[in-house]
């Protein structure tokens, strides 16, 4: 009939339409993909920060660290959902100066338990338990370093100061968040992954991410492109000279050589003639030098005079001007003992904690002058104060 569609063309219709569809869905967003030069960019950009920010995690473990090679791709929130842990911890940071934008790490829940027990001098085997604030707190640290770090790495290849702030952690449920935007608006669409292997001693095997906005990574790249190809200033020359001829003057005729002088002739000597007679050397030999040109003359030879010491005291001299030094305030200290303690006992302490020192009961305590020990001791009880009766005094030769 006429103006009306058969089954087999509404058939038709609805089968475009859905493939349409498909087709969208599957490319994501057609405009948000980057060309093999921009991935290749971002990850020798990925490469190098993150070799630096290994090297500062190094430090803060004292374990071995090795991230290797990024691989760059696209993915989605879908993608993270299905290929990561949960809970995991996402890390934001936010670029100050330099860069605008911000990126994403992702941690697992285990890997950031490990980072955060050898943070705090444990082993790494300390990960029972939920996730707390203080492993928020500490791996917020440990970013802010890295990251720093590479930021640094940034600058020297960018050619320009490069900063963050401070690194933002946060525990995410995957399951929970159902498009992830309200963690960054750019997860709500496409966006790219730099996915790492990363290894710490042998505790730690696991896959660290990092997730840019396309926008982010494509400044990130003509920025990089501008640093790398941009070519050193040359200092222009001066303008040429121009080439009409100037008139040249002829050079002047140079002087007549002047003839040497002659040196006078020297008077002949008649046989037996002696120049140095007249100097007091009568038995002087014609052409030779006299060994004195002047007569001896008698000298006043006497044995040298020396100062007396000054009085001593106990085989110290006494300076007369040791008053000056009689008013000058020093600080003494009286240590009864000391002992060292991790970073994880001291936060275990609280208030009826009981901490063991190196120095045994009743054994004399140390006096120390300025920082110096000078003596020995005894802790005593003057009405209701401390004090200290001094037992024994160091040596010179101990305080040396």
């Amino acid at each position: 009939m006429d103006g009306m569609l058969s089954q087999e063309e509404i058939n038709a219709l609805l089968g475009g339409m859905g493939s349409e569809d498909t087709s969208t869905s599957n490319s994501g967003t057609a405009s948000e993909q980057l060309t093999n030069a921009e991935k290749d960019a971002i990850g020798e950009i990925s490469n190098i920060s993150m070799g630096t920010a290994a090297t500062t995690l190094f430090s803060l473990v004292n374990q071995r660290v090795v991230i290797t090679t990024p691989v760059v791709e696209y993915a989605t929130w879908k993608d993270i959902v299905n290929s990561y842990d949960r809970p995991c911890v996402f890390i934001q940071i936010y670029y100050e100066d330099g860069l605008d934008g911000n990126n994403i790490l992702i941690l697992k829940e285990k890997d950031v338990k490990i980072i955060t027990d050898l943070m705090m001098g444990g082993d790494g085997t300390n990960i029972d338990g939920d996730l707390t604030e203080l492993h928020l707190s500490a791996i917020s640290e440990a970013m802010n370093q890295m990251m720093g770090s590479a930021a640094t790495s940034i600058s020297s290849m960018l050619e320009k100061r490069v900063n963050i702030s401070p690194p933002k952690a946060s525990i995410v449920d995957l399951y929970e968040n159902v498009s992830g935007e309200n963690i960054a608006d750019f997860l709500k669409g496409d966006f790219v992954r730099v996915s790492f292997h990363m290894e710490i001693g042998d505790l730690v095997d696991s896959v660290l991410m990092q997730l840019y906005p396309f926008d982010f990574a494509r400044d990130l790249y003509q920025q990089f492109i501008q640093a790398t190809t941009a070519e050193p200033d040359i200092p222009t020359r001066p303008p040429l000279e121009t080439n009409a001829r100037k008139p040249q003057t002829p050079p002047p005729a140079p002087a007549p050589a002047q003839p040497a002088p002659q040196p006078a002739p020297m008077p002949q000597q008649q046989p037996g003639y002696n120049p140095y007679a007249n100097m007091g050397y009568p038995n002087a030999m014609p052409g030779a030098m006299p060994y004195m040109m002047q007569p001896m003359q008698d000298v006043n030879v006497q044995p040298v005079q020396f100062t007396p010491f000054a009085p001593t005291m106990n085989g110290v001299v006494q300076p007369e001007n040791i008053d000056l030094l009689m008013d000058v305030p020093l600080e003494v200290t009286v240590e009864l003992g000391r002992t060292s303690k991790s970073i994880k006992e001291i936060l275990d302490f609280s208030p009826g904690t009981i901490i063991e020192l190196n120095r045994l009961a009743g054994e004399p305590i140390d006096v120390l002058v300025n920082g110096k020990f000078v003596a020995k001791g005894e802790v005593v009880v003057m009405e209701e104060a401390f004090g200290i009766r001094v037992t024994e005094i160091t040596k010179q030769k101990q305080l040396n």
